[in-house]
């Protein structure tokens, strides 16, 4: 096994990087979780979340993956033999699909190619199409961590308010929540699915309900069985602050931190800092002549670019190399892509000199595995970057001292 000296550049699109100041915040005696110091830890975090996910109503927090907080979505708003739609944007679109199947829902799945979002005017068609509203939801990945894709929540529910369907609204933000501008009241969504480990910067465990009174309304009409995920069991004592079962206490010290973190740079300025840096990243992919899976520019991924690699070359060696000569780890391809694609995590707690780090290590890999390109994409990224080092700059600046 290669022994490494120096920090491992962990570039997957997520679980990302957890910040010093979240684990310093986490590394605390556990309290008890139904003292009142717990409450008051607890009603911070509720009320940072609401500031995140941009809502007044209420967002619950499950001690889970995201998967669970995708399954907490499905059982509580709809009814075996229920429609929904969904589209093919990439493989979590297809897992979400699945579990909604296993439940009983009937799934009109659109077809997709993997390498655009969810398209609002063929969404509008299908809905135009349901005049007798069977179409019990509109179920949207915002951003596909598989492909680097990313679907126009805005435009989906301007299509659905278009012609004046109905249908709930769920949308996963389980990589694009804190790093990619998103509005759930705004947005009239439903249900906003998310986790810990991507844009919150935290390692995984916590799963996010963000819901609308609609959402909770449908909640107390349909059939489907739940327990652990019951919303209404879940609201009742986190109305004082409290939770029906053991809360993972430590990683609401890191979520509470992590908010701050998030809160204190400003969201604008965090979106417009995921966005620089995936700029850089494909400026320096085109450069090298490699070719990103997203083909529709408006749909870009702020939090990471998955590069599709050259015929001949396998994404998976290509990875092994990078990990085991310079100490980082990539994305990789899933399902369908696997072999084929690398991802670059950008996320979370990553800056300019972050990227730099990694893309020249990608860089350094490609021309240690063999692979086709032209030599010098970090250059043009950091060109990119230096052009835009006003965008980075503090708008005023603390003297201390005489």
């Amino acid at each position: 096994m290669t022994q490494h000296q120096g920090r491992h550049f962990l570039q997957i699109p997520g679980p990302s990087p957890v910040p010093d100041r979240v684990l310093r915040a986490m590394d605390m005696p556990v309290i008890d979780h139904r003292s009142a110091q717990f409450a008051e830890l607890s009603k911070a975090v509720f009320e940072g979340c609401r500031q995140i996910f941009k809502t007044t109503g209420q967002v619950l927090i499950f001690p889970s993956s995201g998967t669970g907080a995708w399954e907490a979505a499905i059982v509580n708003t709809l009814s075996p033999g229920d429609r929904v739609l969904m589209v093919e944007t990439g493989h979590f679109a297809t897992l979400w699909r699945q579990m909604a199947a296993r439940w009983g829902i009937e799934v009109d799945f659109m077809p997709g190619d993997w390498r655009h979002g969810a398209d609002p005017v063929a969404i509008e068609a299908a809905l135009a199409q349901d005049s007798a509203h069977a179409i019990k939801a509109v179920m949207v990945v915002h951003n596909e961590t598989s492909t680097g894709v990313t679907s126009r929540v805005g435009d989906i529910r301007a299509a659905m308010d278009k012609v004046g369907h109905p249908a709930l609204l769920l949308v996963d933000t389980i990589s694009s929540l804190g790093s990619i501008d998103y509005r759930h009241d705004e947005w009239k969504v439903d249900v906003t699915v998310s986790c810990s480990q991507k844009g919150f910067m935290l390692p995984p465990g916590l799963g996010f309900n963000a819901i609308s009174e609609k959402a909770r309304a449908a909640a107390k009409t349909n059939k489907m069985p739940r327990s652990y995920w019951d919303w209404e069991e879940m609201l009742k004592p986190n109305a004082a602050g409290f939770f029906p079962y053991t809360p993972a206490t430590s990683l609401l010290y890191g979520l509470r931190e992590a908010i701050a973190m998030l809160l204190e740079e400003g969201l604008d300025a965090v979106f417009a800092r995921h966005k620089r840096l995936a700029a850089a990243t494909r400026t320096a992919v085109a450069h090298w002549g490699l070719e990103v899976v997203c083909l529709e520019p408006a749909e870009y991924s702020p939090v990471l670019t998955a590069v599709m690699m050259p015929p001949g070359h396998d994404a998976d060696q290509f990875r092994k190399t990078v990990l085991d000569n310079y100490n980082m780890s990539l994305g990789s391809g899933l399902s369908k892509l696997a072999g084929k694609v690398f991802r670059i995590g950008h996320l979370g707690e990553c800056n300019e000199l972050t990227l730099m780090g990694a893309l020249s290590g990608v860089e350094m890999g490609l021309s240690t595995s063999g692979v086709p390109h032209r030599a010098g994409g970090v250059e043009a990224a950091m060109k990119y970057l230096e052009g835009r080092t006003e965008a980075n700059a503090p708008t005023h600046l603390k003297v201390i001292g005489n």
